[in-house]
């Protein structure tokens, strides 16, 4: 394979574009990206996306990860417009329901010379390629492309079915890549290739292309691992073209590999892939498919964070670098914080609750399922904790000690090195200044105006070694929504509680 001047072509006028995973396990980042581009070029040119499913592996795939991959799109909201659950004019768009138009498309195939007959099992390959002194593994070597009738005839006298593989032209085989420009593959470097087994069941060889052709797509965006067998599809699209199969021969891009740590592809066995494990550590939709679509496009030199409807207006594939993207989870994180930020408050935490269910902190997993209590206090929390978390899976942790009426919390360990010889004496400075203030005065600026009078003015601590021991005796973390906010919104009792409890335990 070679890659030549940098040509791309024009995208048709119509665009019609797929996402057509294979249900194998877990939604992985790579596969999300793979639909984000699709559905982004879609939008961008009001084309049309379909969305259809390749499940011919029976040994492989699941209804577990069919299901999973339904929601996964549902949940990030990439719809699409024909396919699996809306219907269209191409149906059914599952290819285990696509049996026989796979073996009358093979027939046809056969009959017409472009596919043939292949008795040959994979170690007698292997024994010739070392009896003609080429490698073991070198592939199959076009031995059955000749085959005559008696031949074929004693092959299935022993027993034998054959396989269907494609005739692969003597010659050079060249396309301009959307995102890769111009490239060419050399005569003799693709092997026949099997589009049927012997048992009969079709390859991803044959149906990919088949499902394409009748389905009308003439954009097949995917990732850089399926550019080997390119060549394959296009002569197989010219076969098609020829029987009638097909109408035209679709443009190709190669999307970038997704690099994880170490400089390696992303594996999908790699937790960093694993787009429900985002989802539970808190990663709301708009912040992962923004740093996804950054793995490998950018709206801007100088921008990172952007909208989906600003993608949309901006996106074209042929902007899509092909150079390795790396899957960067800090940066990602970064960017999900800066989407929580932008939240409406209520919005926030309406999608905080579930996590905040989880975790144990509150009652019911939806907000109007909650106690008026916790509406009230999550209310008044807000404004605190949405500036201060990156992830949804971190709200809990802000806003548990504020939900608890518990009158003394165990502080966490980091929490415990904070505090130096002088907590003791800070604390009972402190709980003699507040005894004094009226509930009616319980409010922050009081708070403040009180212990920083007592303890930084008065008493010469620093402001760190002065509201350190106050704001562990509160929330038990190092680090928490603002002290004397999160004071007035505990009440007097349970706070004043709270500083009796751990200077008992000091």
């Amino acid at each position: 394979m070679t890659e030549a001047e940098n040509t791309k072509p024009e995208l048709p006028e119509n665009v019609r574009v797929r996402f057509c995973p294979s249900p194998t396990g877990i939604p992985h980042v790579g596969m999300v990206r793979t639909a984000l581009f699709n559905w982004a070029e879609a939008r961008h040119t009001k084309g049309t996306f379909v969305f259809r499913i390749e499940d011919t592996d029976a040994q492989r795939d699941s209804e577990e990860s069919y299901n999973q991959i339904i929601e996964a799109l549902n949940w990030l909201g990439i719809d699409w417009d024909e396919g699996i659950n809306v219907g269209g004019p191409d149906g059914p768009y599952r290819q285990s329901e696509r049996g026989d138009i796979y073996k009358d498309v093979a027939a046809k195939l056969l009959e017409a010379g472009y596919a043939y007959e292949s008795f040959s099992t994979p170690e007698e390959i292997e024994a010739r390629n070392v009896a003609a002194g080429r490698p073991k593994a070198f592939g199959y070597d076009g031995y059955d492309r000749n085959l005559t009738e008696e031949q074929k005839a004693a092959f299935r006298a022993e027993g034998r079915k054959p396989a269907l593989r494609i005739r692969m032209p003597d010659e050079d085989i060249a396309f301009d890549d959307l995102i890769r420009g111009r490239i060419e593959f050399k005569a003799g470097s693709v092997p026949d290739y099997v589009i049927v087994r012997p048992n009969g069941d079709p390859l991803y060889t044959l149906t990919n292309p088949v499902d394409d052709a009748m389905m009308r797509i003439n954009v097949v965006l995917r990732g850089e691992d399926l550019l080997s067998s390119t060549p394959r599809q296009i002569v197989l699209y010219r076969y098609l073209i020829e029987l009638g199969v097909a109408k035209e021969m679709p443009l190709f891009g190669h999307m970038p590999y997704v690099m994880g740590q170490g400089n390696k592809k992303l594996s999908k066995r790699d937790p960093e892939s694993n787009l429900f494990l985002h989802r539970d550590h808190g990663f709301i939709r708009e912040g992962l498919l923004n740093y996804l679509a950054l793995l490998g496009w950018s709206i801007a030199p100088d921008r990172d964070v952007f909208s989906m409807d600003e993608m949309i207006e901006k996106f074209d594939v042929r902007d899509v670098k092909a150079n390795p993207a790396r899957f960067d989870i800090d940066k990602a994180i970064s960017i999900n914080a800066e989407h929580i930020r932008m939240l409406d408050p209520q919005d926030f935490l309406n999608r905080s609750v579930p996590y905040l269910k989880r975790d144990g902190v509150v009652s019911a997993d939806s907000w109007d399922a909650l106690t008026d209590r916790e509406r009230e206090i999550l209310t008044a929390a807000a404004p605190l904790v949405q500036p201060r978390v990156r992830l949804l899976g971190e709200v809990a942790g802000m806003v548990g000690s504020l939900l608890s009426t518990e009158g003394y919390i165990e502080p966490d360990a980091d929490a415990k090195k904070q505090l130096k010889d002088s907590a003791p004496e800070v604390l009972d400075k402190a709980i003699a200044a507040l005894d004094g203030v009226d509930e009616a005065d319980w409010k922050t600026d009081n708070l403040h105006e009180t212990l920083n009078k007592t303890l930084v003015e008065e008493g010469g601590y620093k402001p760190r070694l002065a509201f350190g021991p106050v704001r562990v005796a509160m929330s038990g973390r190092r680090v928490s929504p603002p002290l004397f906010e999160s004071m007035e919104i505990v009440g007097k009792d349970v706070s004043m509680a709270r500083l009796r409890g751990l200077r008992e335990h000091l």
